[in-house]
């Protein structure tokens, strides 16, 4: 698997992450065999950067990754965790909870250190306590040792902006997530040349966008406009008429970004993710990926509001 540098952090990523949300079953049922599997099949085919969260299954994803990767060894893996959001409603980035959450997370993966910790949501709160709080303890843990690069995830680019503004000295790197996808480039265009500049390193989630951008039925809970909802079926039965899944263009389209260390994508079916190795292999198709990206030019950034208004 390809790997490409996060920022100045001297920790390379492969172009594919592995995120282990649904080992929490955030979205469905799992089987303990399939979720153990998902991680076995991701780090032999390289996809050795592994994104999990206390949120995800309260706890359960971190649990059964510390069981998966009990007997490998961990200088052949990159593990990065998250602090703050614990549930749907419950968010805490006193700086107390970072230290106790932090040595949760380190007991639960059966880990002395996390390569990357990231504040979890911080649009949910207000953004002052970030910078005056949150972070400067989870600095103290990096002069520590237990973890090596800090940075934050949200999904508003107002909320980027304003915590980069009193705190990106300070900061290793970034997550985005569903804002570097085929119908959403809002992270490059609006985000990316201030990392860069900083150095700052830069890691996506979410390429197929909450399955927008595949042929599963799209969920109740996905929260994006009528319009692109329209124009995402639009492009995949485009895509499908040429002979292709519109999940591997999506794919191929995120992990494409030569400033982008890494996109991170989920799965507790150890299928879908030989399957996502096997598209990457495969050349861009050129021609269909100007239709679609076409296709999504009128609705093209249109997204959701996330988190207080006021960080919107």
């Amino acid at each position: 698997m390809q790997t490409r540098p996060l920022g100045n952090t001297g920790i390379d990523l492969p172009i594919l992450g592995f995120g282990a949300s649904s080992l929490g079953q955030e979205f469905r049922k799992v089987r303990l065999e399939d979720a153990l599997e998902s991680v076995r099949v991701a780090l032999d085919l390289g996809i050795n950067f592994i994104d999990t969260s206390p949120f995800y299954g309260r706890g359960m994803s971190e649990v059964l990754l510390g069981i998966a990767l009990r007997d490998v060894p961990r200088d052949s893996y990159l593990l990065g965790s998250k602090l703050g959001r614990y549930s749907l409603t419950h968010f805490d980035f006193s700086a107390k909870r970072v230290e106790e959450s932090v040595h949760v997370s380190l007991h639960r993966l059966g880990t002395d250190h996390l390569d990357v910790i990231l504040l979890h949501d911080v649009e949910f709160v207000d953004l002052p306590q970030i910078w005056e709080e949150t972070i400067p303890a989870a600095l103290e843990l990096k002069q520590k040792g237990l973890v090596r690069a800090v940075g934050f995830s949200c999904y508003p680019t107002k909320s980027f902006h304003t915590v980069l503004d009193h705190a990106q000295d300070d900061l290793d790197c970034i997550l985005s997530y569903n804002q570097y996808t085929l119908q959403n480039t809002t992270l490059a265009d609006s985000l990316l040349p201030r990392l860069l500049e900083k150095k700052i390193g830069v890691m996506t989630a979410g390429p197929f966008s909450a399955r927008l951008l595949t042929n599963a039925p799209l969920p109740e809970w996905l929260k994006e406009p009528a319009e692109v909802k329209a124009a995402a079926r639009a492009a995949a039965k485009l895509c499908d008429d040429q002979g292709v899944d519109i999940a591997q263009l999506a794919l191929q389209f995120s992990c494409a970004h030569q400033d982008i260390a890494t996109c991170v994508a989920g799965s507790a079916n150890p299928d879908n993710i030989r399957k996502w190795a096997e598209w990457l292999a495969k050349p861009i198709p050129a021609d269909l990926l100007a239709e679609v990206l076409k296709i999504f030019e009128p609705v093209k950034n249109l997204g959701h509001a996330e988190g207080l208004p006021e960080n919107n």
